[in-house]
């Protein structure tokens, strides 16, 4: 089920994105000037924002979290 309200994520503030991919692998994205190429809003599945802390944004998406 897509969350109605979702807290939106400052890519600006992000270095890197983590994607979960099914069985264990993940791939890694470098933000450079990117960030307007991804909608998270569009995406189902789950999210773990630490861009305040290391700027890693990490995506699970449906049936990997």
């Amino acid at each position: 089920m897509k969350r109605i309200f979702s807290n939106p994520i400052d890519l600006s503030k992000v270095d890197t994105l983590i994607y979960h991919l099914p069985d264990g692998p993940t791939l890694s994205v470098e933000m450079d000037g990117l960030g307007s190429f991804f909608d998270f809003d569009m995406e189902i599945g789950d999210i773990c924002d630490t861009s305040d802390i290391d700027g890693v944004v990490h995506f699970f998406p449906k049936g990997n979290a």
